[in-house]
């Protein structure tokens, strides 16, 4: 999908920020930065602004904190957000399970879930040591008991789109998507 004014147009119409969500490795960094690059805006990257702010990684909070800690750190870099222009959003796997985070989600941003074939995601997660909730557990396992847990919610966001490996569909996919929801709302 070629639209030159794609950038004019979508400002023309954007009152929300549009945010990411999804399981960890859906690929919610890569998509939002090429949505933001496409958009000319900035992105945000909920588990970046989280290392930014309390100086560690995400596994040494988990380490100090434990989840609990990291989730209530999490909440307060989110809710804060809103201060900022115009952005696209890619957050946490786990941070739609927050109450606050969900009803702040639902009145200021347009919500794209990336669903992703669990077999994929075990495969893609299985060469990473970044993620706390997956270390020294059996990765399928855990995903899915993460996605019983989270999928309900996921669901409930603004656009589904499947997680087809390829960058460009997914990003023409989007735009189709988001212009459906428009045209629905104006």
């Amino acid at each position: 999908m070629k639209d030159p004014n794609i950038q004019k147009n979508y400002k023309n119409y954007m009152r929300k920020n549009i945010a990411l969500i999804g399981h960890m490795g859906s690929g919610k960094s890569l998509i939002g930065r090429l949505i933001a690059k496409k958009l000319k805006l900035e992105h945000l990257d909920s588990d970046r602004l989280i290392e930014k702010y309390t100086k560690k990684t995400i596994n040494q909070i988990f380490e100090i904190e434990g989840e609990t800690g990291f989730r209530k750190i999490e909440e307060k870099i989110i809710l804060n957000l809103i201060k900022n222009n115009k952005f696209i959003l890619s957050l946490g796997g786990g941070s739609i399970l927050n109450h606050k985070i969900r009803k702040f989600l639902q009145n200021n941003f347009i919500t794209l879930f990336l669903d992703i074939d669990i077999n994929i995601l075990t495969e893609r997660l299985k060469k990473s040591s970044k993620r706390p909730l997956l270390l020294e557990v059996n990765i399928e396992k855990k995903i899915k008991e993460l996605d019983i847990i989270r999928r309900k919610y996921y669901l409930l966001a603004d656009i589904i789109l499947k997680n087809n490996k390829n960058q460009t569909d997914m990003l023409s996919n989007f735009f189709i998507e988001y212009n459906k929801l428009n045209e629905k709302n104006n």
